[in-house]
């Protein structure tokens, strides 16, 4: 049995942050109060303004690491009590975490090799298409943690997802301003950013790498898709727009991500869907019939097996984002 100690907390946050988060913003900063709390609070300084200005993606990046942190100090033998938002004034407080001692997990080796090897992999996917029960299988993994996902299978809402998403990135691709902000936290510094090699990954032998947000994309041919027919699509989704559900989604887009990591399968957000208000009300209204608030589209499949695995993207030290 663990008893919570300053060593261990420091341990949970060094796994925690390594959540997945906008543009590696890593916007968070954590705090220990006496020797079995974690608190976790937004690190504004790190809100992206002109493609997050409301908060949301840094509240989803932060809902990603409280439940790396979760499942972290769960497997290391301190299952926690969570509270989100727990001080009503204070809405840069996220989350608190009271940790007990307790049995590690069951699970607890794959769970922290999958916080280890999950990774971003933006290199184009294999044409093998991802089955709908592998979708829904992962969807599962996003129950119980206030939202939860939704596979886009049927036919005419894909089209009409593909179209949003293609909307959006035109859309973005004309505002230099968020151009300029992007193109800040490619090679941003060290210990933050996406690195180069990893937003641009080297062309392997199929021909015309998967673009995305960092590396761009060609000109299209007509009848060309952004999204393969191959590829899976999951939108993670909540009852409501508040920063509470955001940081829901979050914890879901963090349990979904594990799983896919552990089932061998490979996850990349289209983020830029829900950053446009306008697209983001469409997918709302369009595909979900106004029935569920999309806070977040992932695409999902399949890594040549005989790729070599990408390495992490570099993460903040712990001394600075611990208090």
């Amino acid at each position: 049995m663990s008893t919570p100690s300053p060593d261990l907390l420091r341990g949970v946050v060094e796994l925690a942050c390594r959540a997945p988060s906008v543009h590696n913003t890593q916007p968070w900063r954590w705090r220990t109060l006496g020797d079995s709390v974690l608190e976790l609070y937004a690190d504004r300084d790190r809100q992206l303004p002109v493609a997050d200005p409301d908060g949301r993606n840094l509240s989803l990046s932060c809902g990603a690491a409280t439940h790396h942190a979760i499942v972290a100090a769960g497997a290391l033998g301190m299952p926690p009590t969570v509270e989100l938002m727990p001080d009503p004034v204070d809405t840069d407080l996220l989350a608190r975490l009271h940790l007990s001692p307790g049995q590690p997990h069951p699970d607890a080796q794959p769970t922290l090799r999958a916080l280890e090897q999950r990774r971003t992999d933006r290199r184009r996917f294999t044409s093998w298409p991802v089955p709908d029960n592998r979708l829904t299988h992962l969807a599962e993994a996003a129950a119980g943690w206030g939202a939860y996902a939704i596979p886009i299978t049927d036919v005419t809402a894909r089209f009409r997802t593909e179209l949003l998403v293609h909307h959006a990135i035109t859309s973005q691709e004309s505002d230099r301003h968020y151009a300029q902000e992007q193109a800040e936290w490619i090679d941003h510094s060290t210990v933050d950013g996406i690195p180069a090699t990893t937003a641009t990954p080297p062309p392997g032998p199929r021909p015309a790498q998967r673009p995305n947000r960092f590396a761009g994309r060609p000109e299209m041919d007509e009848g060309q898709r952004l999204v393969e027919g191959s590829d899976g699509l999951i939108a993670i989704c909540t009852a409501h727009d508040d920063q509470h559900s955001w940081l829901q989604a979050g914890q879901a887009l963090s349990a979904l991500w594990l799983r896919a990591t552990t089932d061998g399968l490979s996850i990349v957000p289209l983020s830029q869907v829900i950053e446009v208000r306008e697209t983001r009300d469409a997918l709302h209204n369009d595909v979900f019939d106004g029935m569920a608030r999309p806070q977040l589209l992932l695409r999902v499949g399949w890594q040549e097996i005989a790729r070599s695995s990408l390495p992490r993207t570099p993460r903040r030290d712990v001394d600075d984002v611990l208090a």
